[in-house]
């Protein structure tokens, strides 16, 4: 009977260590993630028109040809 609770204490620890290290870094993936998306959004406003215009070049050259 006490190698039964022994190894169960055993196992219930590792389980313990293997899930608290699935965890992760949680507020550093969220604070990449929003700096990401406010990188996007400022060169998107900076450089929408151009490409909008680059994109309307490209077509009239296609729709000419």
């Amino acid at each position: 009977m006490t190698l039964l609770l022994t190894r169960s204490a055993r196992l219930r620890t590792r389980f313990a260590e293997l899930s608290a290290d699935d965890r992760g870094d949680v507020p550093g993936w969220v604070l990449i993630t929003l700096m990401t998306a406010g990188l996007v959004v400022v060169i998107w406003a900076l450089a929408g028109p151009a490409l909008a215009q680059l994109f309307e070049q490209a077509i009239s050259s296609v729709g000419a040809i």
